[in-house]
């Protein structure tokens, strides 16, 4: 008797990957496995439903891949180490864990012994790359299959599919795709395929609920978010902690526009309020604790590696140099920021730190001084113009 042969689904729950489960078995008459990979996303309820979900589109089996703290302290905590915003806006909040997640992805379809590996990427994205990329590196005896990206489907027509198959979805709630992680939350939908819509308030998941202002005391070692209001708890549970308390004033909402690593432009909405929060007091710490070279370095490599990471090369060696230089600047990065919540926004109130480079007795910036007298400065100054005199000197006698 034939064997079955069997695929591994990368499963979210979402449209795009319900309509493949059904697809790879009623038309390729495969055997489909689904696993999600939580990153930070999904509460137990979620997760518990979305399981429901698979094993009622047929699914042999479903399991949950646990990533989140392995996320963290893989990728998240260098992406605020390097104060990762892409294009200053947008903190890589899909990027980052579609790399981690397609690496969990390729070693669990290897145990189960997988002939496929399956995901449900568009042919018009990202995520397309990431994961062909790192199946391709991590599990390169596994064939890759993409029916939504092979047959060219709408949202549409993959909900007409479904529909005949008995699963009746509502299209007003399909029209937009949610990803959620710990890092953030994306929103796509008709809006961002313009230039010029902006998405509605019911596309975004957190509304605004919160109007009172409130202060939050975020406590960071070495770089790392380690407490919130003076209680201590692991980063991952400060990051969670902290969106909860964010989310309901709405903050961290945008638009960022990009380009695709296919290099078409794209437009997509999020929110993010731990992450834009964590990230800006991060960088505020390392400005009272950091030289002005350190923080010049980081900036330039911080956007090398996000730029790495967005575009899928995560597993390229360079990344683990980059990993080592980040960690190494944050030996000083220790103390509290201050951070007042309002409806949409927050501000940073400031900061205390034992290596605060400010405490110095050298002077206070346009204030007083006892390390030099106004005849160094002179000196100093005449010295410094000596570049810029030579050449406006030359320029002139030629």
């Amino acid at each position: 008797m034939k064997k079955t042969r069997k695929v591994l689904l990368a499963f979210s729950g979402g449209l795009d990957t319900s309509f493949c489960a059904k697809y790879l078995a009623k038309e390729k008459g495969l055997e489909v496995h689904s696993a999600i990979v939580n990153t930070g996303g999904f509460s137990s309820k979620e997760l518990e439903k979305i399981s429901l979900r698979a094993l009622h589109l047929g699914v042999k089996s479903h399991k949950v891949l646990e990533e989140t703290i392995p996320f963290y302290k893989d990728i998240i905590r260098y992406l605020i180490y390097g104060n990762v915003l892409r294009n200053n806006t947008y903190p890589l909040s899909v990027s980052a864990e579609r790399v981690h997640q397609a690496i969990a992805l390729a070693k669990y379809a290897k145990e189960i012994g997988a002939d496929y590996i399956a995901h449900g990427s568009t042919g018009a994205g990202n995520d397309q790359i990431r994961f062909d990329l790192i199946f391709q590196l991590v599990a390169p005896e596994l064939e890759i299959l993409t029916p939504v990206r092979t047959l060219q489907l709408t949202r549409q027509e993959e909900i007409q599919y479904l529909a005949k198959h008995g699963l009746d979805l509502d299209w007003k709630k399909a029209r937009y795709s949610v990803n959620k992680g710990l890092w953030g939350t994306s929103i796509g939908g008709v809006e961002t395929l313009t230039s010029h819509l902006p998405l509605p308030e019911e596309a975004w998941p957190s509304p605004l609920r919160a109007k009172t202002p409130r202060k939050v005391t975020l406590s960071f070692f070495k770089g790392e978010l380690i407490a919130l209001d003076h209680v201590e708890m692991h980063p991952v549970k400060a990051i969670q902690q902290l969106e909860m308390l964010a989310s309901p004033y709405a903050i961290g909402r945008d638009i960022h526009v990009g380009d695709t690593i296919i290099g078409i432009k794209g437009r997509v909405g999020f929110e993010a309020a731990a992450a834009i929060i964590t990230i800006k007091a991060h960088h505020l710490l390392e400005k009272h604790t950091l030289s002005k070279w350190q923080q010049h370095w980081k900036h330039q490599i911080g956007e090398w590696y996000g730029m790495f990471l967005h575009e899928a090369r995560y597993l390229d060696p360079v990344m683990r140099n980059i990993e080592c230089f980040l960690e190494d600047t944050q030996s000083t990065v220790t103390g509290k920021v201050y951070v007042l919540l309002h409806p949409y926004r927050f501000e940073l109130l400031g900061i205390e730190a034992p290596g605060d480079l400010m405490q110095s007795s050298f002077g206070k910036y346009g204030e007083t001084h006892d390390r030099w007298s106004g005849r160094d400065v002179q000196g100093f100054t005449k010295i410094l113009a000596n570049p810029m005199q030579i050449i406006n000197q030359i320029n002139q006698e030629k």
